[in-house]
This record gives C-alpha cells, sequence and structure tokens, in this order.
C-alpha cells in the first residue's frame, strides 16, 4: 500500500494561510527549499486539491531561466510528476494532471491500494476530506514563527483523536519540522 504524506508550512497558530489566503510568510531559506525538493524526488504522485493546483501552475511552470537553480529544480519535479487534481468546478488541467471530480476519499483509497510508494496530498480541504477516513500516513510540519490569529486551518474538527507518533524534527532557519507518523 502507498504511503500518504500530509506536508505544509504552518503557522505557530495552526494555519496555513492568513485570513487574506496570503502563503508568503512561508518563503523558505535555501536549506529548506533543497529538503522540499529531495523529498518530492520519492513522490511518486502529488494529489492536489484545486486550489493548491491553481496556485502552482501559476508559478512553477513559468520559472524564469534566471531564477536560482534550487526553483528551476523544483520546477522541473513539478512539471514531470504526475498529478491528480480533484475538483468539481475545473473542466481541465495540465501538466502531467489527471482530473477527478467525484468522491476523493473512494479515490485516494484506490490509488494508495495501487502500488506501495510514496504519494502526498496538497491543499487544505482535500487533506481535511481524507484525515477523518484514516487515509494520511504521515504528517510533515513546518512550522514557520509567526501567529496569523486566523485562517485556514491545518486541520479540520474531528469527531475522535489521531495518535500521532513523533519520528523527525529538523530545524531550519525559517521554520521547524515535525514529522509524525500515524499510529
Amino acid at each position: 500500500m502507498r504511503k500518504l504524506i500530509y506536508s505544509f508550512g504552518v503557522s505557530v497558530d495552526g494555519y496555513i494561510n492568513d485570513r487574506d489566503g496570503n502563503i508568503d510568510w512561508t518563503t523558505p531559506d535555501d536549506d529548506l527549499h533543497q529538503h522540499h525538493n529531495d523529498r518530492f524526488r520519492e513522490i511518486e504522485l502529488s494529489l492536489h486539491g484545486r486550489r493548491l493546483y491553481e496556485l502552482m501552475a501559476e508559478y512553477w511552470p513559468h520559472v524564469p531561466d534566471d531564477a536560482p537553480p534550487i526553483e528551476r529544480d523544483f520546477a522541473r519535479l513539478w512539471l514531470e510528476t504526475p498529478k491528480v487534481v480533484f475538483s468539481r468546478t475545473l473542466t481541465e488541467v495540465h501538466f502531467n494532471s489527471t482530473l477527478v471530480s467525484e468522491n476523493a476519499v473512494d479515490e485516494v483509497r484506490r490509488i494508495k491500494a495501487e502500488g506501495d510508494g510514496v504519494i502526498e496530498v496538497g491543499g487544505a480541504d482535500l487533506a481535511a476530506s481524507l484525515i477523518p477516513h484514516g487515509l494520511i500516513d504521515e504528517y510533515h510540519l513546518f512550522i514557520s514563527p509567526m501567529v496569523l490569529g486566523g485562517g485556514t486551518p491545518l486541520f479540520p474538527p474531528l469527531d475522535k483523536r489521531i495518535p500521532l507518533e513523533l519520528a523527525e524534527t529538523r530545524q531550519f532557519s525559517t521554520a521547524i519540522m515535525l514529522r509524525y507518523v500515524a499510529v
């Protein structure tokens, strides 16, 4: 069975963006950016919600030739990695992507059962639909030194607790990574 990772930058008070939807406070330093690039090399399939897909598709396919090498490397990785985009409103997707407009939970169960590699989920709403069903195997939180006071929460309200085991910590100059494994 494939391992599903939910990885996101998050404020100290648990938000992935501010009240206006901005994520400009999560800009990674080179060390953290390299970590993301290296981790992304291990991803065989990336699951995107509509908003994250649109955000990524707006920037990464158009990274200029004079951008830093680390950004050009991630742009190449993002374009090459197959993506499944979950949306009820989009009619088409590009950049090595497949569009799914039906039940995300059932589709992710099917995708997980198809292999034994590593997949990731991006987008708080998509992840929120999967978390209550126990479909997330690891949580990678990149906590930035910022209190936002509101925005989109990393986790949805839940009916029951989810026990996690701390598997790794790592300090970067712009964030601290906490890697948790579902138990």
